[in-house]
């Protein structure tokens, strides 16, 4: 289906860019970007450009024209500058990128028999669209963003989205910090929003710095930038320290850490920056916030104590594979073992946020800080100030508002212990509503809102990515190559493009290690006495055929 109006003509439930023309030509400007009714004429100021498809019955035409369109393509159109360039289907460029190698190539390269992998795709469709498949870890390596997009594509191919049976999106959450139905928690006077370069290079193209521009004026290739640059990723914490102490986009003067510990977390590091952290030339001030000492926070200026999960107050949310709208709510199930402030606080990163945009007579913070729907305004100078109204918007959201809770429901969760603290914050109304929230551990929508006959009730409404062209206009920073705008093969990389078994030949290092969560305890839960019963300790395991060629030599 080659738009949203054909996938709703012919009842279809999702829709894909299969059949849009890509403009193919290598070395064209607009390599790698759809071809567009504004590539072929002058369109109105007000118009919106439409991608282009080959009709079934061989026309030229726009992608909302037509309910099917041609899947393979390969021709050539006139732009309106009269240039004549080859456009390919989306489809077909993804054929090609599969085809680079043979199924016994790929065999070859990832050791599983051809009879396996045939017999694992005879299987995987021989089900209709009752099939999925999903990438979630086991993918974090130097070919990762390609292989998880790999991976993900099988669904697309199939037709599988939104239907039951196939993939889902999640069904969301019940977000309360917004300008929300009780109070605006999103917007207040004053309020600055983040601007700038992100210091990792996180969604961030290269082509649009400094660098890039000023060796681009000079002549210069512009390639390889100082350090890589990553257009697709959001933040990346692997990359902050880094790029901080090497001043590269810039340099930082203070740095604030919450809950994280990048010394013990990101492999080979503190050989090579915890000399710099300790050297306030090359940054000035560490303030750490945690409710423990680790190798990172050891090394801060300042530490300033924490409340931990079971002390905080908070709300988080399943991630998608959960199919209705659901929010979980935390709020201190024991008394925080931290030293008080003056008015009885306990000290915490709220606490110390609060505290500090006060001093500094930021908006947002203390009296009058925020307004709520009747137009007016509260303050927030303690962590259940922000938190309790965020919950009383989660209550008051949707269809309609939560049911007040019950006595008995008040008592059997424990909920009276915070029940002064809701009363003390919030409108008479919104007390019980709320009290609700909390005995019930979040607010969850019905369960029935998971399903719409064969289809599943959250739906995706965007087209898939066959062909990807925001992908495809980037480039590697390092090596100046465009990137693929669709799943293809390459092997793992370093930062610098080069694959990996350059550098480590398999005649020389004939073993990879490689590390992995266990799909039952994690670092979060290996408290749970119940999961050890399960899974009593981690282990190193030897895949068998290594450990039948090598025997006593693999340890």
């Amino acid at each position: 289906m080659p738009s949203e109006v054909s996938m709703n003509n012919v009842g279809e439930r999702s829709w894909t860019n299969a059949t849009h023309l890509v403009i193919s030509d290598e070395n064209h400007p607009l390599s790698g970007q759809m071809l567009t009714t504004a590539h072929l004429e002058d369109i109105a100021d007000d118009g919106e450009a439409q991608n282009m498809v080959i009709a079934l019955n061989g026309q030229l035409t726009a992608a909302t024209q037509v309910d099917r369109a041609q899947l393979f393509v390969t021709q050539k159109v006139t732009l309106k500058t009269g240039i004549e360039v080859t456009v390919k289907s989306s489809f077909q460029l993804l054929t090609e990128a599969a085809s680079r190698m043979s199924l016994a190539e790929y065999s070859e390269r990832c050791k599983v028999p051809e009879s396996t992998i045939v017999a694992l795709a005879r299987e995987f469709t021989d089900y209709g669209r009752k099939a999925a498949v999903i990438s979630h870890g086991g993918m974090m390596g130097g070919n990762g963003f390609y292989t998880a997009w790999s991976v993900i594509m099988l669904n697309a191919l199939i037709g599988n989205l939104n239907l039951k049976g196939g993939v889902s999106v999640g069904g969301g959450k019940f977000n309360g910090a917004i300008d929300g139905p009780r109070y605006n928690m999103d917007s207040f006077k004053g309020k600055i929003k983040p601007k700038g370069m992100v210091l990792s290079r996180s969604k961030a193209a290269y082509e649009q710095s400094d660098e890039y521009r000023e060796r681009i004026a000079k002549g210069e290739s512009p390639y390889p930038a100082k350090a890589p640059w990553y257009p697709f990723a959001a933040g990346q914490l692997t990359e902050q320290l880094g790029s901080a102490l090497a001043g590269y986009p810039y340099s930082l003067k203070a740095w604030i850490t919450n809950m994280t510990n990048p010394l013990y977390g990101i492999a080979g590091i503190r050989q090579v920056m915890e000399a710099r952290l300790k050297d306030p030339q090359h940054l000035p001030l560490i303030i750490g916030i945690d409710a423990f000492m680790n190798e990172t926070t050891a090394l801060a200026d300042y530490i300033v104590p924490d409340t931990h999960n079971f002390e905080s107050w908070g709300f988080s949310a399943p991630w998608s594979g959960v199919q209705v709208k659901a929010s979980t709510a935390r709020w201190p199930i024991v008394e925080p073992r931290v030293a008080k402030t003056a008015d009885g606080q306990p000290i915490s990163m709220e606490t110390f946020c609060i505290a500090v945009a006060k001093a500094l007579d930021l908006p947002g913070f203390g009296e009058n800080a925020l307004e709520d729907k009747d137009g007016h305004f509260h303050a927030i100078n303690s962590a259940e100030d922000y938190y309790l109204r965020v919950a009383a918007n989660i209550a008051f959201m949707g269809e309609q508002p939560v049911a007040p809770a019950s006595h008995e429901d008040i008592l059997l969760s424990g909920v009276d212990r915070i029940l002064p603290a809701i009363t003390a914050t919030l409108k008479e109304e919104e007390v019980l509503r709320v009290a609700n929230i909390y005995t019930r551990g979040g607010r969850f929508a019905p369960y029935d809102k998971a399903w719409n006959g064969d289809a599943t009730g959250p739906q995706w409404k965007k087209p898939l990515q066959i062909w990807n062209e925001n992908v495809a206009k980037n480039h590697h920073a390092i090596t100046g190559e465009r990137y693929s705008g669709c799943p293809t093969y390459y092997p793992p990389r370093l930062s610098d493009g080069s694959d990996i078994h350059q550098h480590f030949p398999q005649e020389q290092w004939p073993l990879k290690l490689m590390s992995f969560k266990s799909h039952v305890v994690s670092s979060s839960t290996g408290m749970i006495q119940r999961l050890r019963m399960v899974k009593p300790s981690n282990l190193v395991a030897i895949n068998p055929l290594d450990g039948k060629k090598w025997g006593d030599q693999a340890w």
